[in-house]
């Protein structure tokens, strides 16, 4: 089975700059995102020994996200100037290499690798996605695969569907009806207030899905909780919108990749 491997670029690069202190080039330019980031694929490429590669990136553009919830990541801090000027020198790494880059207006990263993670998956493909954001663990099927960089750079820890389950307490396909009941602090939409991550797998466990849930309300054993979901039913709705990730993006789905592996053009 051949193998894809998808780059998840502005999670690893933010987990590049938080994990390495700072170090500048000799004009004084900032690098130490650009190196981790060459680090960690140097890293998984030798492990996984990927035959094609993929590296997805965010846009400075609003997202669908934003336009459905306009508090949607605004807790986030500005981000610094020596990440900022990093970011076109880790996409002309990345050019170099010969490894195809993608990214479109109006939808994360995330969305990119949802729509080529189930392309690759339907022809057959092995998927390992390269990536500190928990939000593509619903995208783990028993062909894909998360390698997520742990404490610094050194440790990737490779979750499949029993890691996400031992986890969470949900399996991958049950992320979004999860982080529809609890919200998501990192990206800053709400869920069910009230409801939390031992109520939520419950109520997954017992109903499946939230729809289900708001069909069967009335067989939600605690009187409170059934309270707390008919109260924030919109919101646990909206939060489901904001946790799905996008598997049908029509430009994306034309993506033709090549033999593209970083370590067949000496790069590291």
């Amino acid at each position: 089975m051949k193998t894809l491997l998808l780059i998840d670029g502005n999670a690893i690069m933010h987990r590049a700059y938080h994990a390495l202190p700072p170090f500048k080039a000799a004009d004084g330019t900032p690098t130490n995102v650009v190196y981790g980031y060459l680090s960690m694929l140097n890293k998984v490429v030798t492990d996984f020994k990927p035959d094609y590669l993929i590296s997805c990136f965010d846009t400075p553009k609003a997202t669908f996200r934003n336009k459905l919830f306009k508090e949607y990541q605004s807790q986030r801090p500005k981000i610094d100037d020596d990440f900022i000027i990093q970011i076109p020198l880790v996409k002309q790494a990345v050019d170099a290499a010969g490894i195809e880059r993608m990214e479109k207006d109006g939808f994360e990263a995330d969305d990119l690798i949802g729509t080529i993670t189930r392309i690759f998956e339907t022809n057959k493909f092995r998927v390992v996605i390269l990536t500190g954001d928990k939000d593509i663990f619903q995208l783990i099927t028993d062909n894909v695969f998360v390698a997520a960089p742990q404490l610094g750079l050194a440790n990737i820890k490779i979750f499949d569907r029993s890691e996400v389950e031992k986890k969470l307490d949900v399996s991958p396909n049950q992320i979004i009806e999860y982080k529809a009941l609890v919200g998501d602090p990192s990206d800053n939409y709400p869920g069910a207030s009230g409801i939390g991550p031992k109520t939520a797998s419950k109520l997954i466990h017992q109903f499946g899905t939230v729809e289900q849930i708001y069909k069967d309300i009335d067989k939600v054993e605690s009187e409170k909780v059934k309270e707390i979901l008919k109260k924030e039913k919109d919101s646990v709705y909206l939060s489901k919108k904001l946790a799905t990730r996008i598997f049908s993006i029509k430009e994306v789905e034309k993506v033709q990749s090549k033999n593209n592996r970083p370590d067949q053009i000496g790069l590291f």
